[in-house]
């Protein structure tokens, strides 16, 4: 068994044998592995994730900030404006003196110090950044807390981002015995095993294990264990061991990895174990879609059955299954073409899987609990606490700082082109023409403060 969750998000380890192809860089959890190596390291997958991480991040285009662009040409225009405003009427009007109209120029240059702009506008972003980081949301950019309120639409990894990517009992379903008794004996049958699978049943039987009632414990490789409690001959594994018994066994449709348990030979039931979704995914995906975001989609690495219950549980407009790194690339591709141009694609991960597409996304989330050191390094937004429903609370603060940040920009601008006004025209003295630089930004600032408070989202 080798666990690939962190190449292909697949939840439950996948099983290998002679002749099987596995990854670089997936995880042996029992046995031993002979494996020759077919590729160069230059075209392992590990290589590859990199080799699209690198390519990705210099696909992304960032939003420029408004201010930037403003004072580039704002300052110089002002100033001439100003020499302007002091030189010429006193050449050319009747009466006019250079005292008078160099004054009028003092308080235009005055009101046109971009203060309130180059302070407030920075300041606001820094405030939503900090209340962001307030309620768990890492954001390492200001262009990206101004992009997630243009999100249309959000993509998402499976394992360990909307599920816990911890497999567990899911389902107990007995035949002829109690739900108790089922997984009492399936448990003891296992107890001597490290395998994923007989933890999970250990960890969901809950009790001390008795070994005084178990003796002849035998592992069958690829299959299961055989051994007998309190006198009884009981068989657990998966169908392959139902199979070599002969013994008659459950054969519908099972989502996730079931074991199959026998005793004396009679078959007394299944035991379903899969990856568990997170209390408030399907809470996240709720609030998502009441703020707007047009589509959301899950891309995953697990099988189809596994990705469309998840999706139809959650209420998810698509899925993509069976997706490795590189196919997650070109999905995320497809998807950029159904938004509009000015909205953005947010993907949302949390394993080294995830890398390349993050980097590649238009804002790229990361689970920064339990996430990969690669999959926080390549995302614009980190989220420490692992909870979907964050994605959501830190839309509202990018929607709450854009708007504080937009009343700043009218604010600012509409105080300092009315006073511009009357300096130029010498009906505003210098103690207005200060109240428009120093008064606006203080006032400014002062707004920019109200980024910082999420407590009311």
């Amino acid at each position: 068994m080798i666990d690939t969750s962190a190449l292909t998000g697949e939840s439950v380890p996948r099983e290998v044998e002679v002749g099987s192809d596995i990854l670089s860089g997936c995880i042996n959890i029992n046995g031993v592995i002979t494996a020759e190596v077919t590729k160069e390291f230059g075209e392992s997958t590990v290589s590859k994730i990199l080799d699209l991480v690198e390519n990705a991040s210099s696909k992304k285009s960032n939003s420029e900030q408004f201010i930037t662009k403003f004072a580039r040409y704002y300052t110089p225009v002002v100033v001439i404006i100003a020499v302007f405003l002091a030189i010429i009427p006193p050449l050319v009007i009747d009466g006019a003196t250079f005292s008078d109209w160099i004054y009028r120029a003092l308080a235009f240059l005055v009101v046109s110090c971009p203060c309130a702009l180059v302070i407030s506008i920075p300041l606001s972003f820094f405030g939503g950044i900090g209340g962001a980081s307030k309620k768990g949301i890492l954001v390492k950019g200001s262009n990206y807390l101004e992009a997630l309120a243009q999100t249309e639409i959000v993509v998402f990894d499976k394992t360990g981002t909307l599920t816990k990517g911890v497999f567990n009992v899911q389902e107990i379903h007995p035949e002829g015995v109690s739900k108790e008794e089922l997984l009492e004996l399936t448990a003891y049958v296992e107890s001597y095993s490290n395998h994923p699978i007989s933890l999970s049943l250990k960890r969901a039987y809950g009790k001390e294990i008795d070994n005084g009632r178990i003796s002849d414990v035998e592992e069958i490789s690829g299959h299961g264990v055989i051994a007998t409690v309190d006198g009884k001959k009981v068989m657990a594994g998966n169908i392959k061991l139902m199979k070599m018994m002969d013994i008659p066994y459950f054969k519908g449709e099972l989502i996730g990895t079931a074991v199959h348990v026998a005793v004396n030979n009679k078959y007394i039931g299944y035991i379903v174990i899969a990856d568990e979704v997170k209390e408030d995914s399907a809470q996240a995906i709720k609030e998502l879609k009441a703020a707007n975001i047009k589509q959301t989609v899950m891309l995953t690495g697990d099988n189809k059955s596994v990705g469309s219950k998840v999706a139809k549980e959650l209420g998810l407009d698509k899925v993509y299954a069976e997706l490795l790194p590189a196919d997650k690339v070109e999905k995320l591709e497809e998807l950029f073409s159904q938004k509009s141009t000015k909205g953005k694609l947010a993907f949302v991960g949390d394993g080294i899987n995830d890398a390349p597409v993050l980097a590649r996304a238009d804002i790229g989330i990361a689970m920064g609990g339990l996430g990969s050191d690669a999959a926080i390094e390549a995302a614009d937004i980190v989220i420490m606490t692992d909870e979907p429903s964050k994605i959501a609370t830190a839309m509202k603060i990018s929607k709450k700082t854009l708007k504080i940040a937009n009343q700043n920009i009218v604010f600012a601008i509409g105080i300092k082109i009315i006073v511009l006004i009357l300096s130029a025209f010498g009906i505003a003295t210098m103690w207005a023409a200060i109240f428009a630089d120093v008064g606006v930004t203080i006032i400014a600032v002062l707004n920019a403060f109200r980024a910082l408070n999420v407590k009311k989202l």
